[in-house]
């Protein structure tokens, strides 16, 4: 009987229990697992909101903001501009190149000299202080200015600049300053937030968000010889925000913030900044050189990437590599062997992506190295060495020739001697573009009559009997390639090649 009891007691007290658990602990793991903002429904999947910036701890842009704020700095740079007023100045030059916004005032027509300032930002890079910015902003500046977060203003001194890259190292006399942390951009992901942070619009200090919207853009807004590799945000920058960070959430600077493109002058969320792996390259040289020493190979390539039609013309495997438009007599590329339509596949034992990449890889080879060129030619893989020569500044690449894919809409007639002079060329071997078919490809591709073609299918061609022995066996969407000379303005001209289809 008293076994039954303590039975029954046990049974109790173990009950009242295993109530309490069900009714004070249950309904808050209920309600953490089947609520719909932390872990969704099973109708509806895996929760879209778990990874909010609300509760994801690594998606903190406050405590970014705190650690790379110290570092970023306003730069006032002070130039004098000699021109005639009326017309666009240089500093107007300079804000619709990377703004798109012409600069509207009433000015006498006079020649004047003036003095214009420019504003940008900058931030530390070591303790001792040293600045990153961009070249757009110092460039031939008289004095330069810098103010702090912490109200400190110093005057600066320019290191060195680097316009290909729009990079410019500055210094100012100081010690023990909060510096920022130069990243791997590299790493850098498609969709990764990032964080911009400068002075736009007058507006000291502002941050702003945003993601990494593509990579490896190229813009052609500096000159021919520029090295453009951006890193493209929707992070919100106006002017005033260049030469500033884009930074990472870990606080580490992954691009130097340049230029935006827009209609209107304002944000409208594609930016661009410099990667930093690029700017830890130069910043060394500028350091130490006061300017950046580039590697020459004496070509012009392909600017467009391999196409379809090329990749069949030239017996390729695949779409990757640079093309060879054309080699300079005497350069390192020819006296290596290096010929037009070889492709260049890799550099020292560097896979080459594309035209882009080659010139990189290039220009980062100091001169008198030696350097081993993997190439295709016929389809086949082939290996010369060579020595780089120096890239000096009044030696700028040779602009890139435009190729696309085009069909033939033209007509030709053999170049003579008399021909060549009654059109004013220079040139008087190869067959001379009379006329281009309104509406067709080629004039769409932009060929134009005047310019000169002078192989095709890699063959040199001088008669109308050579072009017609090349055309005949061709079939209706068969590949053509063409060497062609545009037309010769001033004695200047740049040789391309290019590819189009044969029409019906």
């Amino acid at each position: 009987m008293k076994r039954i009891v303590w039975i029954a007691l046990g049974a109790f007290v173990l009950g009242v229990m295993l109530a309490g658990y069900v009714f004070v602990y249950l309904p808050e793991k209920k309600a953490e697992t089947n609520s719909f903002l932390s872990q969704g429904s099973n109708s509806l999947g895996p929760n879209l909101f778990a990874d909010s910036p609300q509760i994801r701890p690594d998606l903190d842009f406050v405590a970014v903001s705190e650690k790379i704020g110290p570092t970023v700095v306003r730069i006032d740079a002070e130039r004098v501009e000699t021109g005639t007023m009326g017309q666009d100045s240089t500093f107007d030059d300079f804000w619709n190149r990377f703004f798109g916004t012409p600069q509207q005032s009433p000015r006498n027509q006079a020649p004047q000299e003036s003095r214009v300032m420019v504003q940008g930002t900058g931030f530390f890079i070591s303790s001792d202080g040293y600045i990153l910015t961009n070249n757009h902003i110092v460039d031939k500046a008289k004095k330069v200015q810098v103010f702090t977060v912490s109200g400190d203003e110093y005057e600066a001194k320019i290191v060195g600049t680097d316009p290909a890259t729009d990079v410019a190292l500055i210094k100012v006399e100081a010690t023990n300053l909060p510096f920022a942390e130069l990243g791997d951009s590299t790493a850098v992901k498609v969709g990764e937030w990032v964080l911009a942070v400068g002075n736009p619009l007058g507006m000291e200090h502002t941050v702003t968000a945003g993601i990494v919207s593509a990579k490896g853009r190229q813009l052609g807004l500096g000159e021919s010889g520029s090295y453009e590799d951006f890193i493209q945000t929707d992070a919100a920058i106006n002017r005033g925000n260049s030469g500033g960070p884009l930074v990472n959430l870990k606080g580490q600077v992954i691009g130097i913030n340049s230029n935006i493109l827009t209609p209107s002058g304002g944000n409208i969320g594609i930016g661009f900044a410099i990667p930093s792996e690029i700017a830890k390259k130069v910043v060394v040289q500028l350091k130490d050189r006061g300017r950046v020493i580039r590697g020459r190979l004496g070509v012009s390539i392909m600017t467009r990437p391999i196409d379809q039609d090329m990749q069949k013309a030239l017996n390729l495997k695949d779409r990757k590599g640079a093309v060879i438009n054309d080699v300079e007599a005497g350069g390192p590329a020819d006296k290596a062997g290096l010929k037009r339509y070889d492709v260049v596949i890799a550099v020292n034992g560097q896979a080459v992506e594309n035209s882009n990449d080659l010139r990189f890889k290039i220009s980062e080879i100091l001169p008198g190295n030696t350097v081993e060129i993997k190439f295709i030619r016929d389809g086949k893989e082939m290996t010369a060495t060579t020595t780089v020569i120096e890239l000096t500044p009044e030696e700028k690449p040779k602009p890139a020739a435009e190729v696309a894919n085009k069909n033939i809409g033209l007509s030709v007639e053999a170049l003579t001697a008399a021909s060549a002079r009654r059109y004013g060329l220079k040139i008087e071997r190869g067959l001379l573009i009379t006329d281009v078919a309104s509406g067709s490809a080629a004039e769409r591709r932009g060929l134009q009559p005047g310019d000169i073609i002078i192989e095709a299918n890699r063959q040199k061609v001088e008669t109308l009997d050579q072009w017609n022995a090349i055309l005949k066996p061709l079939q209706p969407g068969d590949p053509l390639m063409l060497a062609v000379r545009p037309e010769d303005e001033g004695g200047q001209f740049q040789e391309f090649i290019l590819t189009l289809r044969v029409s019906e």
